[in-house]
């Protein structure tokens, strides 16, 4: 991270209510419909949108407007709307950068994904106890309720799992209806921290029981009791027998997604990060709000779209016919999954941290077993990389184009 970008984080983790802040700058506004005119106070490069309803007109002509209530901000996607004030994660998307807390993902390498956990949520990277402390706590909570074995079970083996994941932690949230606020009459979570924290690490755990008991019911493999001094991957790895048909042992399997777990850990204000705090401002309990995240993450156009690209590639099958998929890109006649992205105007870091990934599993995997796919993903990039009409608009890879090869190359979970 260079000054500019380390000074950028810096600023962005001034919190905006802080007493002592001073506006940069006004931003001052005359209204041509009635001569009236405005200064807004900008803070941290923004203006409060409830500013704009200090901006009102005659709605005589047209009630429906409103325009006596002040004027409003149309912005469909949040594309340039802020919602959340927040100093976890950084993106500077013109020069290809993410930071976590200020670490870039290139200098968190080789921490675990508890260390990430850690330093996500309660902003500091762990000391060796208080690591040690969170596995515990996480694998302590990983139990499986009757109500969740019972849904999980229920479905086809060859159900998507996200689906099934999602049935599960409704299951979950059922089993303990006290930790459901308008079950109980009140709002639990509002001023008890402590409550709050309990509940993050019985998520985790929840996610560690749940991706290795659907592991488990697909392969037709009983589940195994959580280790206490494990930590999650190792729980998951162990728990659903991950590495009973895999390729590389346990050991690689376990750091191969400690790696790509952590690309993935955090993304700024995402669809499922806006749907889940959506969810939470009504004072939901956090299971119902993770549901929520879940579930928008899962469409083709978020955590989706690594399905979908590996879908497309399946598609198209062969290395010869990807200049047929480009030229129909360009023809606006199809959309190129795994290529292109909201925020980066640069090749998205994590799709080069996964390259390294796979690159590194070359060593434990021999090439000729891989998934002949790759071949498809690598020509898409070669072809894609050097085109004016990507390069021009600055459309490169992103993580998508990549991600499903981890998984395919470990031989532990298969792509819908």
């Amino acid at each position: 991270m260079d000054d500019a970008d380390r000074n950028a984080w810096l600023q962005s983790a001034i919190p905006a209510d802080s007493g002592d802040q001073k506006a940069e700058g006004f931003l001052s506004v005359k209204d041509s419909r009635t001569g009236a005119k405005y200064a807004f106070p900008i803070y941290r490069n923004a203006v409060h949108a409830l500013s704009f309803r200090q901006i009102t007109a005659d709605d005589s002509q047209n009630a429906s407007q409103h325009s006596k209530e002040g004027l409003r901000v149309f912005d469909p996607g949040f594309r340039n709307t802020a919602v959340k004030e927040s100093n976890i994660t950084y993106i500077n998307g013109k020069s290809g950068l993410l930071c976590y807390r200020g670490h870039t993902i290139n200098a968190l390498e080789g921490k675990t994904f508890e260390e990430i956990i850690y330093l996500l949520i309660w902003g500091t990277l762990p000391s060796q106890e208080q690591l040690q402390h969170l596995q515990r706590c996480i694998a302590e909570e990983c139990f499986v309720p009757q109500v969740v074995e019972t849904v999980v079970t229920s479905f086809p083996r060859n159900s998507p799992s996200v689906v099934i994941f999602i049935a599960a932690l409704s299951a979950f949230a059922a089993d303990r209806p006290d930790l459901l606020p308008s079950y109980v009459g009140r709002n639990l979570y509002g001023n008890d921290m402590k409550l709050v924290d309990e509940q993050i690490v019985r998520i985790l755990a929840v996610v560690t029981v749940t991706v290795s008991l659907i592991a488990c019911h697909k392969t037709g493999r009983p589940l195994k009791s959580a280790d206490v001094s494990a930590s999650m991957i190792e729980n998951i790895v162990h728990m659903g027998g991950l590495a009973e048909n895999s390729r590389v042992p346990a050991a690689t399997i376990i750091a191969t997604l400690q790696r790509l777990w952590i690309l993935y850990a955090d993304h700024e204000m995402t669809c499922s990060t806006a749907a889940f705090l959506h969810v939470a401002s009504t004072q939901a309990d956090p299971i119902s709000s993770f549901i929520a995240a879940v579930t928008a993450g899962y469409g083709p156009l978020h955590g989706g779209a690594i399905d979908t690209a590996y879908n497309v590639m399946r598609e198209v099958g062969t290395t010869d016919q990807v200049p047929e998929l480009i030229a129909k890109v360009k023809r606006k006649e199809c959309r190129l999954f795994g290529y292109g992205h909201r925020i980066y105007k640069a090749t998205d870091p994590r799709a080069e941290a996964i390259k390294e990934i796979l690159h590194d599993l070359t060593g434990e995997v021999p090439v000729n077993e891989w998934d002949p796919l790759l071949k498809v993903a690598f020509e898409i990039d070669r072809i894609a990389s050097s085109d004016d009409y990507f390069t021009a608009r600055k459309i490169f890879a992103n993580a998508d184009l990549y991600g499903s090869f981890v998984y395919t190359a470990l031989y532990v979970l298969s792509v819908p």
